[in-house]
């Protein structure tokens, strides 16, 4: 089975660490492409390559600011990672809250005894 394009959707895109890392920076706010290379450690062509697979699939936004780029997270985008990832959320709180009731029980069955 052929691998899908890292540019075919978000979670294509997100799959490699260091688009998760740039992600991560740009959480504090705009970046260009210099300070990103600054904070991470990759080339500025590498920087540039997986801004390019972030943009296209719409997770970061571009302004051209005089001769420099600068780059932020487009929120919305990560929509569908949130509502898969929180699947899991549900999932897991539900099997906690089971396990809470279950150790007050037993500790209420040990003082009782």
């Amino acid at each position: 089975m052929a691998r899908a394009a890292t540019t075919a959707d978000v979670f294509n895109a997100i799959a490699e660490s260091d688009r998760r890392d740039i992600l991560t920076l740009l959480t504090d706010g705009e970046s260009a492409v210099g300070d990103l290379v600054d904070r991470l450690d990759l080339t500025q062509p590498q920087v540039s390559k997986h801004l390019g697979v972030l943009r296209t699939v719409g997770l970061v936004h571009c302004r051209t600011v005089g001769r420099q780029r600068l780059y932020r997270v487009n929120g919305p985008a990560l929509r569908p990672v949130h509502d898969w990832v929180s699947t899991f959320e549900r999932h897991w709180n539900d099997r906690l809250d089971r396990l809470d009731d279950l150790l007050t029980e037993l500790q209420q069955k040990e003082h009782t005894t």
